[in-house]
């Protein structure tokens, strides 16, 4: 399945139910639960899933719904069986630049090491020169495929001279270990299993300092986001919590700490492949989220200037029919605003 293919499948999803979400999907007082999408990537947050402070912050009941990737959160979005969900930036510009209308509200991480381009032992690529040929694979519609692409074109290169496949990320690590690919752009838990017959030639922070920055967010619907600000402001104080736990003391998030022992019972692998994970985040407490670099400053903030570079490479590549105007309607500062350190 190509990248295109990916999109063009979702399309009809996401087109079809932009009316769904102008008429709302608030939660009533009596509605069972908010429905909130993640994936599998180790995050400080996560911990509140596991434990349920996210529920007893907001005093609300959440069911926490697991995801392969953005583009899937999206379709799930998009037909309102989710209210909110965890995203990376790729599907996200596509998502939006097809006419579903969300907000993100908090930035879960920015371009780091948790994310790269792993290339296996034997496979004849030492540096990005030697990928003409090569078969590489990412998650369809993720940051990933975008990084990957766009790493690709800086070398002079297309896809009619790399074999690009656009998979989930279980088919990559088999057909890696298989010799059936000779690399693949994956994050968590599938970095980890890459690695181990493999070696990381180039990462997601590699790639963004070479002109194609992404990020991941937590976003919700935009009709949820207008009914629900006190859900959202909640929702984000503790995912801020923890990201300055964090930050501020990495050693209570080692490998025999509680901390990692969670997240490997809800994402899988184990507490010292979780910790070595955190460790290749990177991180931005609200305080910094609410500037103009990044939530704030409407046109000219951060997150709505990498959704348009984005959508213009996505579109340069034909794999979105447009580039919308402007992307600044489908970023908020305002609850991230006035939060705690």
């Amino acid at each position: 399945m190509t990248f295109l293919d990916a999109i063009n499948r979702r399309a009809a999803v996401l087109i079809a139910s932009a009316l769904l979400l102008q008429a709302g999907h608030a939660i009533a007082a009596d509605a069972p639960a908010v429905v909130v999408g993640y994936q599998t990537d180790a995050l400080p947050s996560s911990v509140a899933i596991a434990n349920g402070e996210f529920a007893r912050a907001t005093g609300v009941k959440i069911d926490f719904r697991r995801f392969d990737s953005g583009a899937d959160v999206f379709a799930a979005i998009a037909s309102g069986d989710v209210q909110v969900g965890y995203v990376g930036s790729s599907p996200y510009a596509a998502a939006v630049s097809r006419g579903l209308d969300v907000k993100a509200f908090y930035l879960a991480s920015i371009s780091g090491i948790d994310e790269a381009l792993v290339v296996r032992n034997g496979s004849g690529i030492n540096t990005v020169a030697d990928l003409k040929g090569k078969r590489l694979a990412a998650a369809p519609v993720s940051t990933d495929h975008y990084q990957l692409l766009a790493l690709i074109k800086s070398q002079g290169l297309s896809e009619k001279d790399v074999q690009v496949f656009a998979i989930p990320q279980p088919e990559i690590v088999a057909g890696f270990n298989r010799g059936d690919l000779d690399g693949g752009f994956v994050w968590d838990p599938a970095l980890t299993e890459l690695k181990k017959n493999g070696k990381v030639l180039v990462t997601s922070k590699d790639v963004a300092d070479k002109g194609a920055p992404t990020f991941s967010a937590w976003v919700a619907s935009a009709s949820f986001a207008k009914a629900n600000p006190a859900f959202l402001k909640a929702f984000a104080a503790t995912a801020d919590k923890y990201t300055g736990s964090f930050l501020k003391d990495p050693a209570a998030w080692g490998p025999d700490s509680d901390n990692a022992r969670a997240l490997a019972k809800l994402l899988g692998g184990t507490p010292a492949t979780q910790a070595s994970a955190l460790r290749n985040l990177s991180l931005l407490p609200a305080q910094t989220q609410a500037t103009d670099a990044w939530l704030a400053g409407g046109e000219k903030s951060g997150v709505a200037r990498i959704l348009k570079e984005t959508a213009v490479f996505l579109q340069s590549q034909r794999k979105i029919p447009r580039v919308l105007p402007s992307y600044a309607s489908f970023v908020t500062p305002t609850v991230v605003a006035g939060l705690n350190p």
